[in-house]
């Protein structure tokens, strides 16, 4: 599976300004409902009681809000890196400034679960973290997140 696959680089933001977490998830929100026609309030929701389990912050400033939404037909991936870094209740405590929001339907748990794991492989890689971090422009993060 390929990051490309679920990752186009329209779906790719920098700079994008939230004050907190849940300004974060509604913003997200709002911008996934424009891209796959679900409800935002939805995806807000399932966001909200998915980061209610215990957070998405993998460490490192990373996070990958995730859920499963009702008639979203094929998984939606959204890439924003953060003008400022956040309080997101990391693992590591470690303010995030880049998040990968993860939309799956829920027919094909696997599918999400393998997209899950390609997201972090990536994203666990300093040199591409760093170099996404000093991306000038969408198309530039899009490569370094997508390259093999």
């Amino acid at each position: 599976m390929q990051l490309s696959d679920h990752l186009s680089a329209e779906n790719v933001v920098l700079d994008l300004a939230a004050a907190s977490k849940r300004e974060l998830i509604i913003k997200l929100s709002d911008l996934a409902s424009k891209r796959s026609g679900a409800e935002a309030s939805a995806i807000s929701a399932a966001l909200t009681g998915r980061e209610n389990l215990g957070s998405t912050g993998i460490g490192q400033g990373i996070a990958i809000p995730h859920a499963i939404i009702d008639g979203v037909a094929d998984c939606l991936c959204l890439f924003v890196r953060l003008a400022k870094p956040l309080d997101f209740e990391a693992v590591d405590e470690v303010p995030v400034d880049i998040v990968v929001l993860l939309l799956s339907p829920a027919v094909d748990q696997k599918q999400n679960l393998n997209l899950l794991s390609c997201i972090a492989r990536r994203l666990r890689n300093d040199n591409v973290t760093e170099a996404i971090r000093s991306a000038k422009t969408p198309e530039e993060a899009y490569i370094l997140l997508t390259q093999a």
